[in-house]
């Protein structure tokens, strides 16, 4: 008898439901939300009555592209963080509900381990590469900048972290610093396709061990703006290519070069990266380019994965629901997760 778990993700501005049988994927749908943009970020209250809006249809939609009712499922993984706590309270409550009413057990989810488990989402006729274990996933997205080593789908252990700000947070406040908008990474990722990336130099901190700091790259590129623009007013208009393609060039360089000495240190080749910062072209490629370059085996998750989406919670869930775990109804969600 085949397992259809439910995915519900709704840690942050997108709505996401998805379903998975037996590890491969049925359907996944999710609703994003524009009305951030005006804000230049992400406004909670907007974001969690968004997800009231949202669940419903949304879930609904995923079942039907399964081709599946609601008495079919099996269980229902859902985030509990980290996360908006009123965002994670949506899909955390919707769970419950649902799962009480069919009867079925609830799973909590870690949303980084979804981001991390995001290789192993098969999809029908195609070729459906992952990793093996031991493996080190490079975790980077707004709010997370991690090296991890994964000895197996439930057990991690965290090599690296930021000290202070994440990778994806020094891409969107940069972004909005020389005005170009949000969300910043997209749009520099863009920008730097045209620019040349060794024109103009930053900061990069020296951080022993393998933990990362992005604060003084901003700090860096802060104060280079400011004095070219007291002699050049229009100096960011005429080199926002090449300053945003020297930019990301130094926050590659940064996480490059913490992975290759995490992989030297541990003598693991396997080497995935995962969160919404892995969409980044420039750092997909680079990944690609050091793995030729180290006999490395480089799994680079599918662009519909990078994002925040409820196939990854679906398939971290499927296997805590192998592994025998269940989750009470009174467990409630958290903003913040020490570990996984």
């Amino acid at each position: 008898m085949s397992d259809y778990i439910l995915g519900i993700e709704s840690s942050c501005d997108d709505t996401s439901a998805a379903v998975i049988k037996d590890g491969f994927l049925m359907s996944n749908v999710i609703a994003s939300q524009q009305v951030h943009k005006d804000y230049g970020g992400v406004v909670p209250e907007l974001a969690s009555r968004a997800h009231e809006q949202n669940i419903v249809p949304v879930v609904s939609q995923a079942l039907d592209k399964a081709g599946i009712k609601p008495t079919d499922l099996t269980a229902i993984a859902f985030t509990r963080g980290p996360g908006l706590l009123g965002s994670l309270l949506v899909g955390t409550s919707f769970a419950k509900a649902l799962g009480v009413a069919l009867n079925i057990p609830i799973i909590m989810v870690n949303h980084l381990q979804g981001h991390i488990l995001a290789d192993f989402i098969k999809q029908p006729d195609k070729e459906n590469r992952h990793p093996s274990f031991p493996y080190l996933c490079l975790l980077v997205s707004g709010g997370n900048s991690q090296i991890v080593r994964v000895d197996n789908p439930l057990d991690y252990e965290i090599l690296g972290q930021t000290i202070d700000d994440a990778v994806g947070e020094a891409f969107d406040k940069c972004s909005k610093m020389m005005g170009l908008g949000y969300p910043g990474g997209p749009i520099i990722d863009k920008l730097a396709k045209s620019g040349d990336p060794d024109r103009f130099q930053f900061a990069k901190p020296q951080i022993p061990g393998l933990d990362y700091s992005f604060s003084g790259v901003k700090t860096s590129l802060l104060y280079f703006v400011r004095d070219q623009l007291k002699e050049e007013p229009d100096f960011m208009e005429k080199n926002k290519e090449d300053i945003c393609a020297s930019f990301q060039k130094t926050l590659i360089d940064i996480l490059l070069s913490k992975l290759i000495k995490a992989a030297k240190q541990t003598g693991i080749r396997e080497i995935t990266i995962g969160g919404g910062v892995s969409a980044n072209s420039g750092l997909r490629n680079r990944i690609e380019e050091e793995g030729r370059n180290r006999g490395w085996n480089t799994y680079l998750p599918e662009f519909k994965f990078t994002t925040d989406n409820a196939a990854m919670i679906a398939i971290a869930g499927y296997f805590h629901y192998l592994h025998g775990e269940r989750t009470p109804l009174d467990v409630a969600p958290v903003s913040r997760i020490a570990d996984f």
